[in-house]
C-alpha cells in the first residue's frame, strides 16, 4: 500500500499556500478496501478477532489531519531523527530537562509526536486506527508555553507542563467531539471534564482523542475489543490483527505503546485500563474509586467507573496521576484527601524490592511460566513472596450493577453535558437501542446485546443496593484474607485477571510490563492493594520496573 504520509509531504511542494481552497482539496489519506485483511482474520483462534471490518465506515481521516497540515509538513525527517534520542521512550523528567537546557522545546515535542502519528496513521499498512481527533490548536498552544518559559524560566511548573497527552474519547474535551465511539454521539459538543480542567490547569497539552471499544465495551457481546463505529477497529502495534488490543481503553494503550504521545488517559469499570495496558506493554493504573473525578466522562457505572493514567513507565504514571488529581464536589464519590505538596513530589520510593512482602496466586504460579519466573526474580531481588489461594466469593449480580447504573447514569450525562441537544437526539438507553437499530450495518455490525440486556434487567433500587454492598465486601475479602494474614504490601496478578474483584472492592491496581510470550504478545504483572494504596503500588511498580526493565518497543514502530 502507498506510503500516504510521503505523498502528503510531496504534495505540499506543489500546492499553492496562498490558495486556501486548494489546500482543502489536498488528500492526506484515502479509504481502502479492507476485505483482504478481514478475510485473513476469519480463521483467527480468538473468535472475537474474526473481524467484520477494519476501517471505520464513517470517519474521514482527512478531516482529522488537515487542520495541522502546514505545521507538520514543515517538520522534516531530519528534524525528527535529530530529536529521536531526546524524546523516544524517554520519561517526563528527562524530557523536561532537555527543554530547560534548550536542546528541545514544547513546540518541537508536539511536532515530533504529530510526525509519528501522521507517518503511521496515514499509511493503511501501519495504521492502528487509534487517533480519531487532533487538537487543531496544539502547536500554537505549545508555542505559547515556549514563550512563557523564555519569559519566566524559574517559575514553578508542574512536571506535566507542556507534555502532549491523548484522551480516550469518552472524556469530555472542549473543541473536540466526545463520542464514546458511538455514532449517536458523533456530534457531541461539550465542555472540559473535571480531569481535563486539571490537566490544563497544570499546563498539559491536549494532543487529541483516541479510539476505544464503543460505549466502553458495554454495547455488544462477544465482539472485538477496540472496535467502535466511529473509529473502526483499533489494532495492536505488537501484532496488527494478531494480538488483541485489550479494552476498552484500546486507543490509549496502543497510542502510548507506539509513542504517539507522552502519555494517555483511559477509563475503567472492570479491566478497561488494566487490559489494554497489559496487551500493549505499557503501565496502567486503575485508581481507588473516587480518587480521580468522573464528572464529564460518558458513564457506565457511577459505582465502579474511574479514569486513570496510561504511560510508558511508572514515573510518568505518578506524574500524570498527580496532574489529574483533585477533589470534585460534583462527583459524589470524589475523595477529599491530601498527598502533601503533590503526589509525585512527595513520593518516597526506595527503588528496592528488598524486604517487601507479596502474595502470589498458587494457580498462576502453576499455570503461567512467565509469572512463575517473574516471581523468582522478585524473590532474588530480596522480596518475600507468599503463595496463596484466595477464598471463593460470590460475584452474582455484578452485571446488574452495570445495567442499572448505566440506565440511570447515561441520561444524567446526556442532560448535563451535551451542549447541542438537537445534534444528539438520544436521551436514554432505549433511545440508543432504537437509534442503532435504524441502521444496524453501520451503527452496530456486532449487535447490541448488552444494551438490550440493560433494558431487560428488572433489578430494583433496593436489590441493587444490596448487590453493591455484598460485592464490595466479597471483593475485599478476596484480597484482604491473604493481605491481612501475611501483612502483604500487595497482591501480584497477571494483566486484568482479577480486575472484577478489584473493581467491586474499589481497590487500586497497577499493571507493569513483565515480558512477552513466545509469540511476541505482551504480558504484565499487576499489583493490587487496598484503598488509597496508590503511592505504595507505584513505588513497588517502579522498583520492579527498574529490576526487570522488561518493556520493549513494538518492532514496527521504532
Amino acid at each position: 500500500m502507498k506510503r500516504l504520509f510521503v505523498v502528503f509531504v510531496l504534495l505540499l511542494s506543489i500546492s499553492c499556500k496562498e490558495n486556501k481552497e486548494a489546500k482543502e482539496e489536498i488528500v492526506l489519506w484515502e479509504a481502502y478496501n479492507d476485505s483482504a485483511e478481514v478475510a485473513a482474520n476469519q480463521d483467527h483462534e480468538v473468535g472475537r478477532m474474526r473481524y467484520k471490518l477494519i476501517q471505520s465506515k464513517v470517519l474521514d481521516k482527512n478531516e482529522v489531519f488537515r487542520p495541522l497540515y502546514d505545521e507538520v509538513s514543515q517538520f522534516s525527517k531530519e528534524d525528527y531523527e535529530a530529536l529521536k534520542p531526546l524524546i523516544l521512550e524517554q520519561d517526563i523528567p528527562t524530557i523536561q530537562t532537555h527543554i530547560i537546557e534548550g536542546a528541545l522545546s514544547y513546540e518541537k515535542l508536539v511536532l515530533f509526536y504529530l510526525y509519528r502519528i501522521y507517518h503511521y496513521e496515514l499509511d493503511n499498512a501501519t495504521t492502528l486506527n487509534t487517533v480519531i481527533a487532533l487538537n487543531p490548536n496544539v502547536v500554537k498552544e505549545a508555542q505559547q508555553l515556549d514563550a512563557d518559559l523564555k519569559k519566566s524560566p524559574t517559575a514553578y511548573r508542574h512536571s506535566i507542563h507542556g507534555m502532549p497527552i491523548l484522551l480516550k474519547d469518552n472524556i469530555n474535551t472542549e473543541g473536540m467531539k466526545t463520542t464514546a465511539g458511538a455514532i449517536a454521539l458523533r456530534e457531541n459538543e461539550v465542555d472540559d471534564a473535571f480531569i481535563v480542567q486539571q490537566l490544563k490547569k497544570n499546563g498539559a497539552l491536549i494532543l487529541g482523542k483516541v479510539n476505544l471499544s464503543e460505549w466502553a465495551y458495554f454495547l455488544c457481546s462477544g465482539c472485538p475489543v477496540g472496535y467502535s463505529a466511529v473509529g473502526g477497529q483499533t489494532l495492536n502495534p505488537y501484532g496488527r490483527r494478531v494480538f488483541e488490543t485489550g479494552g476498552s481503553s484500546s486507543g490509549s494503550g496502543t497510542s502510548v505503546a507506539a509513542n504517539y504521545a507522552v502519555a494517555a488517559v483511559g477509563t475503567e469499570t472492570s479491566g478497561s485500563i488494566l487490559s489494554p495496558s497489559s496487551q500493549n506493554s505499557v503501565v496502567g493504573l486503575k485508581p481507588t474509586i473516587g480518587l480521580l473525578s468522573r464528572s464529564g466522562i460518558v458513564p457506565i457505572s457511577s459505582t465502579l467507573d474511574t479514569p486513570g493514567p496510561m504511560t510508558k513507565n511508572v514515573v510518568d504514571n505518578a506524574i500524570l496521576l498527580d496532574a489529574l488529581f483533585g477533589y470534585d464536589a460534583e462527583d459524589k464519590a470524589s475523595i477529599e484527601t491530601k498527598w502533601g505538596t503533590s503526589f509525585y513530589a512527595s513520593r518516597t520510593w526506595d527503588d528496592s524490592l528488598k524486604g517487601k512482602r507479596f502474595g502470589a496466586f498458587k494457580n498462576l504460579i502453576e499455570s503461567d511460566s512467565i509469572y512463575r519466573s517473574t516471581i523468582e526474580k522478585i524473590k532474588a531481588a530480596g522480596a518475600e513472596v507468599i503463595e496463596f489461594t484466595p477464598p471463593e466469593v460470590n460475584m452474582d449480580g455484578f452485571i446488574s450493577i452495570l445495567n442499572i447504573d448505566m440506565k440511570n447514569d447515561l441520561p444524567q450525562y446526556l442532560q448535563g453535558h451535551v451542549k447541542r441537544k438537537e445534534a444528539v437526539t438520544i436521551r436514554s438507553i432505549a433511545d440508543a437501542v432504537d437509534f442503532n437499530a435504524a441502521d444496524s450495518t453501520v451503527r452496530i455490525p456486532y449487535g447490541q446485546a448488552l444494551f438490550e440486556g440493560i433494558l431487560a434487567d428488572s433489578t430494583t433500587a433496593e436489590q441493587l443496593q444490596g448487590i453493591k454492598e455484598k460485592l464490595e465486601t466479597n471483593g475485599r475479602t478476596f484480597f484482604d484474607t491473604a493481605m491481612d494474614a501475611h501483612n502483604l504490601d500487595a497482591i501480584l496478578s497477571i494483566n486484568n485477571y482479577h480486575a472484577g474483584y478489584a473493581a467491586v472492592a474499589k481497590y487500586p491496581a497497577l499493571t507493569v510490563p513483565m515480558g512477552y510470550k513466545d509469540t511476541g504478545e505482551p504480558i504484565s504483572l499487576t499489583f493490587i492493594g487496598k484503598t488509597l494504596y496508590e503511592s505504595t503500588l507505584l513505588g513497588l511498580g517502579h522498583a520492579f520496573e527498574q529490576a526487570t526493565k522488561a518493556r520493549k518497543m513494538p518492532p514496527g514502530y521504532q
